[in-house]
This record gives C-alpha cells, structure tokens and sequence, in this order.
C-alpha cells in the first residue's frame, strides 16, 4: 500500500508538473496576445486619416482628392495614416492589422496599400496587400519611403507625404 501511495504521489507530481507547464504556456500566449487585442486604432474617417496632424487642410484635401481619382480609375485604394506613436507595437505588425481592420481594398482582390507615418516613433511604412506585391514591391516601397518621404531630419510633412503618395499611385496599376 505504501508504494502504491508512493505511486500515486508521484504521479499527482508529474501531473501537477504538466499542467502548471499548459498554464505557463497559455500564460505566454495571453501575454503576446494581449498588447495586440489591446491595440486601438483611430477610426477610419476617409482617405486620408491624420490623427499626428501633420497636414495642413489644403494639403489634406488635395491628397484626399487625388486618392479619391486614383481609386475612381480602378479598383486599388490607398490610404494615408499619420498617428502619434505605434502604441509600442512593432510598425509592420500596426500596419498591417490597421489595414485589414479597416478593410482596405477589395477583399476579394487584396489591393489595398496602407501609408503610415508614425510621428513619434519616428517610422514609416508601406502596407501593400497581395494583390500589388507585384507591383508595389517592398523594394519600390522603401525606395519611396527613402527618397520622397524620408528628408534627413525625418520631419514628414505634407510635402513629403504627398510626395509618397503620388509615387505610389503610379505603381499600383489597376485592371
């Protein structure tokens, strides 16, 4: 009887054991989950959605204008984003998840593209959905963030924000 208590004891220990590891685990796991579920995204106002106010209304609505044109000639739509800061979530991953919360593009297409410009943060990011990764690859993407967006101070204004814009405009061809 003594080992057979010995047996169960140990066996209670080994079960003990594991499900302390699940719940360690599942404890992780909430843990990454967390932050991402926790995420708040500004609403979706309009193309153009500039909750840094980094653009002055003039610009703001020419942007809005030429966005609006763009999407009117095909099915592609872009979205330009200014936030404060990322919230402390990496800036592909916001991008990323903003541009599906909203619904960006044409789910059946996948066509839509993201601008954001994290002012604090002090980043910027294309998001492009599948349906133009042919197009808008993530080397054109960076060469825009680089070249048009980017000045050496890292100051987006509207210049350089429109600027972005419009070089991706032209590389994302709709059908």
């Amino acid at each position: 009887p003594m080992d057979r208590i010995r047996q169960l004891s140990m066996a209670g220990g080994r079960g003990t054991l594991a499900a302390l590891g699940r719940l360690l685990v599942l404890a992780a796991v909430l843990a990454l989950v967390a932050p991402a579920a926790a995420q708040e995204f500004p609403p979706l106002t309009g193309r153009v959605v500039d909750t840094a106010d980094l653009l002055d209304p003039g610009t703001e609505t020419a942007l809005t204008e030429k966005l609006a044109a763009f999407e009117a000639q095909g099915s592609d739509q872009v979205v330009v984003v200014t936030v404060p800061d990322l919230q402390g979530a990496e800036i592909a991953d916001y991008a990323n998840r903003l541009g599906r919360e909203w619904g960006i593009g044409q789910a059946e297409e996948n066509n839509g593209v993201v601008l954001l410009v994290s002012r604090d943060d002090r980043e910027v990011r294309i998001e492009v959905g599948y349906g133009l990764e042919g197009t808008l690859t993530d080397a054109l993407s960076s060469l825009i963030i680089q070249n048009d967006i980017l000045p050496p101070s890292f100051r987006p204004g509207p210049n350089a924000i429109r600027a972005g814009a419009a070089r991706i405009l032209p590389a994302s061809p709709s059908p």
